[in-house]
C-alpha cells in the first residue's frame, strides 16, 4: 500500500541523491503541523552547520504560532542570517519531498532574500 509518507520519502530520496552528486551544501526543510525546521548540512551530510526552527524560544516569541507562513518566513530569515555568519553562501534546496508551495516556498523565498543562493 502506498501512502503519502511513502511517496514523500521516495521524492526526498531522489532529490538527495541528485544533491549528493552535485557535492553542495544542503538546506533541508522539515515541517509538522505545528512547526517548521530548517538546517544546512555539509556536503557529505555528516555535519549540521547551522539550524533554525519555529520551536526555538527566540523565534517563537516573535511569531506566536509556528505552523503558518509567517513562522516559515521568520525561520527562513533566521537560517539565512546564521548561514551568512558561518560563511555559507551557496546551498542546494532540499524540500524533503514536500510540495513547493505554502510554508516551504515562504521559507525558501525568505532564505533567498536573506542572502543565500540556490
Amino acid at each position: 500500500m502506498k501512502g503519502y509518507k511513502t511517496s514523500r520519502l521516495r521524492r526526498a530520496a531522489k532529490t538527495r541523491a541528485r544533491i549528493r552528486r552535485q557535492e553542495a551544501k544542503r538546506l533541508t526543510v522539515h515541517r509538522t503541523p505545528r512547526h517548521i525546521y530548517a538546517q544546512i548540512n555539509s556536503e557529505d551530510g555528516s555535519k549540521t552547520l547551522v539550524s533554525a526552527s519555529s520551536a526555538e524560544p527566540s523565534i517563537r516569541e516573535s511569531i506566536g504560532y509556528g505552523g503558518n507562513v509567517n513562522a516559515a518566513t521568520a525561520v527562513g530569515k533566521a537560517i539565512a542570517e546564521r548561514a551568512v555568519e558561518a560563511g555559507v553562501q551557496e546551498v542546494a534546496f532540499d524540500r524533503g519531498g514536500y510540495k513547493y508551495h505554502g510554508r516551504v516556498k515562504a521559507l525558501a523565498d525568505a532564505a533567498r532574500d536573506g542572502g543565500l543562493k540556490f
